[in-house]
């Protein structure tokens, strides 16, 4: 009986020994996986910074559509403040909340471009003078033949329902600039960051004409 628990006590050894000895290989095979997926999300990482590969048409459409969104921001605050409609306060809301971040992103790109960000206009509009055109069409930047400044004066003159289907009015104008401006930059921008918000660009602002094109047309 001595004999056989003898015998029997190093193959149970060697066996438990075999068993740990596969479990930790699988221990071991389970963690490359991890490593995989924690290096896998850093080509995601870089994908928010700003691609250095741009041209003269990025750069100007940048600085210009920084400044065309201060307009925009300016007459939508403003519109939050006077308008008689709600829906034209909200839509006032929306534009501002839309546009500041893209306000943002632009200038983070021209800062990494090592480009010149785009000059301060006094009213938060559109400084004409101090832009450089490029190939875009500096009409882009005008709402029925006015400038920023004049739109901004004509607006603030005015209350209720004239405000509002006026503002309405400006604003589609002030659209559609940004849709010409961002078609520009599609035709002969580089920079893939500055041609994806290109599109989106005028997406958004098709969609908001034809919103604003609904509201004025129940005014």
């Amino acid at each position: 009986m001595m004999t056989r628990y003898k015998i029997l006590l190093p193959v149970a050894i060697a066996t438990f020994t075999l068993v740990l000895a596969g479990c930790g290989e699988s221990t071991e095979d389970a963690s490359p996986p991890s490593d995989t997926v924690s290096g896998g999300a850093a080509p995601g990482a870089t994908q928010t910074t700003a691609d250095g590969a741009h041209n003269d048409a990025d750069t100007t459409f940048a600085q210009m559509m920084i400044v065309h969104h201060e307009g925009a921001i300016e007459m939508a605050d403003l519109a939050v403040e006077k308008a008689d409609s709600e829906e034209v306060r909200a839509l006032g809301e929306d534009i501002s909340a839309a546009q500041g971040p893209e306000i943002e992103k632009m200038q983070s790109w021209l800062s990494a471009w090592g480009e010149e960000p785009a000059p301060a206009s006094g009213t938060g509009g559109m400084d004409h003078g101090d832009m450089g055109q490029g190939d875009m069409d500096m009409g882009a930047m005008e709402m029925d033949g006015m400038d920023q400044q004049e739109v901004m004066a004509e607006l603030q003159s005015l209350s209720g329902t004239d405000f509002d289907r006026r503002f309405l009015d400006l604003m589609i104008a002030h659209h559609r600039g940004a849709v010409e401006m961002a078609e520009s930059e599609l035709q002969d921008g580089r920079n893939p960051q500055a041609l994806d918000l290109a599109e989106k660009i005028i997406d958004d602002q098709r969609a908001e004409i034809a919103t604003m094109e609904q509201i004025l047309s129940n005014l």
